[in-house]
């Protein structure tokens, strides 16, 4: 389902820089997509797919340090990245509003959050049925919240200059992508 969407994943990762944190790793398929970077640090609560990041770090030319845990208690100092990423992960974090909490705190003044997410839709039949495949979809797509509105939580989470740009027809979709930045107030 995500295949048609993976060119997304350069655009949006290809930007960061500096210090970079990525929330929610899984097996690493972002990692040949990042470009001219200081460090990458990443968080995987997944031991399967930690296991299979960390062998995918050894063969990408970047500098890696992951960790075995969830975004929503993040192990890093205050404003200590320029960049954080989170591509296709509030979907599955346990409480959300608290994971991006956590990103703004560990972000610097004026640093960015690169994201790219899938939404609620705005449409009020593919809302109701999004509520409806719901508790299904997150059974056997690996928690996946297919109703969740992950553009209003980074709005809501601390961060600024909220960037959204849709990826398609976020009205009759059950699956609206968007795309964009956020910058934490200096």
């Amino acid at each position: 389902m995500m295949f048609p969407l993976r060119g997304l994943r350069g655009k949006v990762v290809g930007e960061a820089s500096g210090k970079v944190l990525e929330i929610g790793v899984g097996t690493g398929m972002n990692f040949s997509r990042y470009g001219d970077i200081e460090i990458l640090h990443g968080v995987e609560p997944d031991p399967f797919m930690l296991k299979r990041a960390q062998q995918r770090a050894r063969e990408v030319d970047l500098t890696i340090e992951l960790v075995d845990a969830g975004a929503e208690d993040l192990p890093w100092p205050d404003n200590y990245f320029d960049t954080v990423v989170a591509t296709w992960v509030l979907c599955t974090i346990p409480e959300p509003a608290r994971a991006l909490e956590e990103m703004c705190r560990v972000t610097k003044p004026g640093g960015r959050l690169l994201y790219v997410e899938h939404t609620r839709s705005r449409g009020p039949s593919a809302q109701r049925m999004q509520d409806r495949l719901n508790p299904l979809w997150n059974r056997i797509a690996g928690g996946c919240n297919l109703n969740r509105n992950s553009v209003d939580l980074i709005r809501d989470s601390g961060y600024e200059e909220l960037q959204v740009k849709a990826c398609g027809s976020e009205d009759w979709t059950l699956l609206p992508v968007y795309r964009g930045t956020a910058i934490k107030p200096a």
